[in-house]
C-alpha cells in the first residue's frame, strides 16, 4: 500500500488552490472543507511529524477567517505559527505539506520568504499583536492596505508583551482585530438554539448591540453546559468595575464563542468586518487536537509529534541508544536537589521540554513554571536567589534571549548566583532558525562574573549540574544541546569541576583544536582521518567559554604552530575570547596561525542537524580541512570520496 492509498478523499478541498477560491463555496461547502482540511492535517503531519494538535484546534477558524478576509491583502498573523499547517494548505502550499520542517521544505512556522500569505513569521510566542498593531498603523500612514487579524492563543496571551500591545493597541484605537484562541476552558457544542440566535444577532444586529447581546448569550445555554462558559468569562473578568480588562484596555470584546461552530464564527466575522471602526477582541473557545481522537486524548494534545500511524496515533519514534541531554540534566538536578533542599527549578511555559517535569514530581514545592514569561523567569529566580536559594532556571537557548535584560540588569550586576541551564544550544533541526541556540555563548560570556560552560558529552553536562549546584559567587550557565548523548559511560556521583579549568584529551603536535561543547565527537573523527595523513593534533575539551583555561591556552599556543577553535555558536563566543587572550599576550607577534570555526553568519533554514552543521560547515570532514588548510598540507582528492 503506497502513502497515497493512505490520503482522504477530500472533493471541495481539490476545489481550493488559493482563499479566493472559499468565496465561491456555500456555508454548508465550508463546513465540509473544514472537515477534510482536518482530514489532510492529520494525513500529512503522520508523515512529516510536527506540531499537529495546535492545528487542529484552529481547523475551523482558519475556513472561516480566509472565507471573510482578503488575504494577502488582508494579514493574517499567527502566533507562534504552531498552528499554521491548515493555513498553509489552503495558500497555495497543499501540494508542498508533506515537506513540512524538512531540508528544502516548507517550514513548520509562518515565513515571509515562504509565502505572501504570511504576513509575518514567528516561532515564539506573544508577537502577533504587536506585529498586528504595526500593520494597521502603516495602513493609516499611507503602507500597505487591509486589516490585521492577529489569532493568539491563551497561553501566548500571558506573556507581558501581549498586554503591552493591547494597551498600545487601545491607545491608539484603530481598526484590528485579536483572535483569543483559547483552548484550556471547555464549552460544550452549542445547541442549535444559541447558533440560530448568534447568526440572527450577528447579521443584523447594530455593532454595539451585538456587543452588548453576546455577552448575555451564555443565559441561553442549557444549564449543564452554562459553567464552562461562565468559566471563560470569568478569565477575563478587568480589575475594574464594569467590564472586561480587554474593554478597560480599549476593545470591544465579543465572546466567548464556539471556536469550532462556523454556524458562529462565519455571520459573527463579517459583522465586524463589516462594522468595527476600533480595536475588536473575538473570545473564541477551541479544543486542541480537535477532531483526532489519539491528539485529544493525549496529555499535550499532540503538541509535537513524530510520524505516526494515523489509525491507531502511534508514533514511530527511533529506538534511542543513549540518553538525552534534558533527561540527563533533569536526572543530575533531581540528585544534586535531593541532597540540597536550597536548589529550586524555574522555567517558562516548559516543563516537558527542559525535563523540569521530572523535579516537579519529585519537589513540587521547588518548580516554578511561570508560563511564558521568559523576563519575570530571570528576575523571579534572581529574587531567590537573593532571598537565599539555589535557584536553576532552565530556558531553550532561544528562549533566553527574550529575558536578556533581565539576564544583565537584574542578575549579572548584582552578582546573583541564578543557575543558567540552557536547553537546545546550538542548531536544532526542524524548527529552523527561530529555534536554532546560536547567541548565548557570546551575549552571556560578555558579562562580567558570569561562568559559561558548554558539555561535551551527557557525564560533563551531569558534572556541570553538580558545579553550579556548588557556584555561589556569582551567576553561573551551562549549555547543551537537543536530542540523544554520546553513549559514555556517567559517573555514579557526579562531581564539581575546577572553574575555568579545561582537559586534554589527546595530545598531538604542530596544531591544537580547542573544543567547546559537542562538536567534540566531529573534532576527534576529524583527528582519526587526519592521523592517516599524518597529522596528529592535540585536542582540547574548553569545558568553559568564560572563565578561559589561560595557562593552558597560552602553554597550547608556545608548543604549537597553530591553535584552532570549534563551538556551537556565532561569532564573538569563546573563539573570540580565546583570540583576545592572545592577542593581548602578544601571541600573534610571534606568528601563531589562528582560525575560529563558528556558525556562518546567516540564519540556516531547518533540515536535521547534521545536515545543518553540514551546511555550517563543522563536520568532522569541514574539521579536517580546515587543520590541512591552516597547516599548509595539501588534501588528498582521495580522501574526499
Amino acid at each position: 500500500m503506497t502513502q497515497d492509498d493512505h490520503r482522504p478523499a477530500t472533493p471541495v478541498l481539490d476545489r481550493v488552490g488559493l482563499p479566493s477560491d472559499l468565496k465561491g463555496l456555500s456555508d454548508r461547502e465550508l463546513c465540509q472543507l473544514a472537515d477534510e482540511l482536518r482530514a489532510e492535517t492529520i494525513s500529512a503531519v503522520s508523515v512529516t511529524g510536527g506540531h499537529l494538535g495546535a492545528g487542529l484546534g484552529v481547523v475551523e477558524l482558519t475556513v472561516a477567517l480566509h472565507a471573510v478576509f482578503d488575504a494577502p491583502r488582508d494579514k493574517i498573523i499567527w502566533d507562534v505559527g504552531h498552528q499554521c499547517y491548515p493555513h498553509k494548505i489552503l495558500t497555495g502550499r497543499r501540494d508542498r505539506i508533506r515537506t513540512l520542517r524538512m531540508e528544502d521544505g516548507l517550514s513548520g512556522f509562518t515565513k515571509r520568504s515562504e509565502s505572501a500569505y504570511d504576513p509575518f513569521g514567528a516561532g515564539h510566542s506573544s508577537t502577533s499583536i504587536s506585529a498586528a498593531v504595526g500593520f494597521a498603523m502603516a495602513r493609516e500612514l499611507g503602507g500597505d492596505p487591509g486589516d490585521a487579524v492577529a489569532v493568539i492563543g491563551d497561553g501566548a496571551m500571558s506573556a507581558g508583551m501581549a498586554f503591552e500591545a493591547l494597551n498600545n493597541a487601545g491607545h491608539l484605537g484603530k481598526r484590528l482585530f485579536v483572535i483569543l484562541n483559547d483552548n484550556e476552558m471547555s464549552i460544550a457544542p452549542p445547541t442549535g438554539a444559541l447558533s440560530t440566535y448568534l447568526t440572527r444577532l450577528y447579521t443584523r444586529g447594530p455593532f454595539q448591540e451585538l456587543k452588548a447581546a453576546a455577552k448575555g448569550a451564555v443565559s441561553l445555554l442549557p444549564p449543564p453546559m452554562q459553567e464552562g462558559a461562565k468559566r471563560a468569562k470569568e478569565m477575563l473578568k478587568g480589575l475594574t468595575v464594569g467590564g472586561t480588562l480587554f474593554e478597560e484596555l480599549g476593545f470591544s470584546y465579543i465572546g466567548p464563542v464556539d471556536g469550532h461552530d462556523l454556524d458562529q464564527l462565519l455571520p459573527l466575522l463579517r459583522t465586524v468586518k463589516a462594522r468595527a471602526t476600533g480595536p475588536v477582541l473575538i473570545h473564541a473557545v477551541t479544543k486542541k487536537g480537535k477532531g483526532y481522537a489519539p491528539a485529544e486524548r493525549a496529555a499535550d494534545k499532540g503538541h509535537a509529534t513524530a510520524k505516526f500511524d494515523v489509525a491507531t496515533g502511534t508514533q514511530a519514534k527511533a529506538k534511542s541508544n543513549a540518553p538525552s541531554y534534558t533527561s540527563v540534566f533533569a536526572r543530575a538536578l533531581v540528585d544534586q536537589a535531593a541532597r540540597d533542599d536550597k536548589i529550586v527549578a524555574v522555567t517558562a511555559a516548559m516543563p516537558d521540554g527542559t525535563g523540569l517535569n521530572l523535579f516537579a514530581e519529585r519537589f513540587p514545592r521547588r518548580c516554578f513554571d511561570v508560563g511564558i514569561a521568559e523576563q519575570h523567569a530571570v528576575t523571579f529566580a534572581a529574587g531567590l536567589a537573593a532571598g537565599g536559594m539555589k535557584p536553576f532556571c532552565a530556558l531553550y537557548s532561544t528562549f533566553l534571549q527574550r529575558g536578556y535584560d533581565q539576564v544583565v540588569h537584574d542578575v549579572a550586576i548584582q552578582r546573583l548566583p541564578v543557575r543558567f541551564a540552557i536547553d537546545r544550544a546550538g542548531l536544532v533541526g526542524a524548527d529552523g532558525a527561530t529555534h536554532a541556540g546560536a547567541y548565548d555563548i557570546a551575549f552571556l560570556a560578555n558579562l562580567p562574573g558570569m561562568v559559561v560552560m558548554a558539555a561535551a558529552d551527557e557525564a560533563e553536562l551531569a558534572r556541570m549540574v553538580a558545579t553550579a549546584a556548588a557556584h555561589d559567587a556569582g551567576p553561573i550557565a551551562f549549555r547543551y544541546p537537543r536530542g540523544e548523548g554520546m553513549g559514555v559511560e556517567m559517573p555514579e556521583r557526579a562531581e564539581p569541576l575546577e572553574i575555568g579549568k579545561a582537559r586534554v584529551i589527546a595530545e598531538g603536535k604542530r596544531v591544537a583544536i580547542l573544543s567547546l561543547g559537542t562538536r567534540l565527537g566531529e573534532v576527534m573523527h576529524a583527528r582519526e582521518e587526519l592521523q592517516a595523513l599524518g597529522v596528529t593534533p592535540t585536542v582540547v575539551d574548553a569545558r568553559f567559554a568564560k572563565p578561559l583555561d589561560r595557562d593552558l591556552i597560552l602553554r597550547l599556543a608556545r608548543t604549537h604552530e597553530a591553535l584552532i577553535t570549534i563551538e556551537e555558536g556565532a561569532v564573538g563566543g569563546f573563539g573570540s575570547l580565546v583570540a583576545q587572550l592572545l592577542a593581548d599576550e602578544g601571541v600573534f607577534d610571534d606568528g601563531l596561525r589562528f582560525r575560529q570555526m563558528v556558525l556562518p553568519d546567516t540564519f540556516i533554514d531547518h533540515a536535521s542537524p547534521e545536515a545543518m552543521y553540514r551546511a555550517a560547515g563543522m563536520s568532522a570532514s569541514d574539521i579536517r580541512d580546515k587543520v590541512l588548510e591552516v597547516l599548509g598540507v595539501a588534501r588528498l582528492q582521495d580522501k574526499r570520496a
